[in-house]
């Protein structure tokens, strides 16, 4: 990925209203990957995730050089990657699927280390109706070979959260053992999937390194994402629990749907500076 020019750009000036490492999903803005970094950093945010799976982040796009440009414009502009994204379509429990993408996920979590990140992002899955037991087997088996080879990159690989309650996650990640596995906490995923965000945040705080600030609805046998501060997440609550729980993270919203990505945006960013 090529960065015009040598200038150093200068980010706006931030208010400091609020504590929280606010961030954005930059994928979200629905614009070339450059131009969601600027537009981040003009909106006062101090952090960002990014999708390494397509287009020209992907892995076998970047080599070490435009690895190291990236990392040098992101800086550039006041910002820090508190995570990369590597949602594969994977499935732990799925040895198909598995053995056709696991090498992806591999090369996804080495170029997390090129791009000065230290937490991948990713989804493994539900377990489901398993009456033998073979599907949570081999989810437990890949989730600590995978996390393992996190661990010896320095990274850890964070789960996202929404398919399953939050004790039965806590249990498949404990049974795996393996320190490079984590949770990225989506409260609004686990809204919409009917489960109670605020008790699974409680048992899944040992493992919670990174958030996703969205919101949504149940409704029916359904789940909405709606704007934040709109939906059945509990910001003010959620907040005040995650600080409580010792959680100095980022806050990294994500708008995946809607007519006006950018004005959602910024205001679920006004939003998150109350707190």
């Amino acid at each position: 990925m090529a960065v015009a020019g040598s200038r150093r750009l200068i980010p706006a000036a931030r208010e400091e209203k609020s504590m929280l490492n606010i961030g954005v999903f930059i994928d979200g803005f629905r614009k070339p990957v450059l131009e969601g970094l600027e537009l981040a950093a003009k909106l006062g945010c101090r952090s960002f995730q990014v999708y390494i799976t397509k287009g020209p982040m992907l892995a076998s796009a970047m080599d070490k050089s435009a690895r190291a440009e990236f990392v040098s414009r992101y800086r550039d502009l006041g910002l820090t990657l508190s995570a990369t994204c590597g949602d594969f379509g994977l499935h732990f429990g799925r040895p198909d699927l598995m053995k056709e993408k696991e090498p992806l996920l591999k090369d996804a979590i080495l170029q997390t280390v090129d791009l000065q990140a230290s937490i991948m992002t990713t989804h493994i899955g539900s377990i489901g109706e398993d009456p033998d037991g073979r599907v949570r087997e081999t989810m437990v088996d890949n989730l600590k070979r995978l996390g393992d080879f996190a661990a010896d990159h320095g990274v850890t690989l964070a789960t996202e959260t929404g398919l399953e309650s939050g004790p039965s996650l806590r249990s498949l990640l404990e049974e795996a053992g393996s320190k490079g596995i984590g949770v990225n906490f989506d409260p609004a995923n686990l809204v919409m999937n009917g489960f109670d965000h605020m008790k699974a945040a409680n048992v899944l705080s040992p493992f919670i390194v990174h958030t996703h600030a969205k919101d949504g609805v149940r409704q029916g046998d359904h789940g909405k994402e709606v704007p934040l501060g709109e939906g059945d997440v509990n910001f003010p609550a959620y907040i005040a629990l995650m600080k409580d729980l010792g959680y100095k993270g980022a806050y990294t919203i994500e708008r995946e749907v809607g007519d006006d990505p950018v004005g959602d945006i910024k205001r679920a960013i006004e939003y998150l500076r109350q707190f």
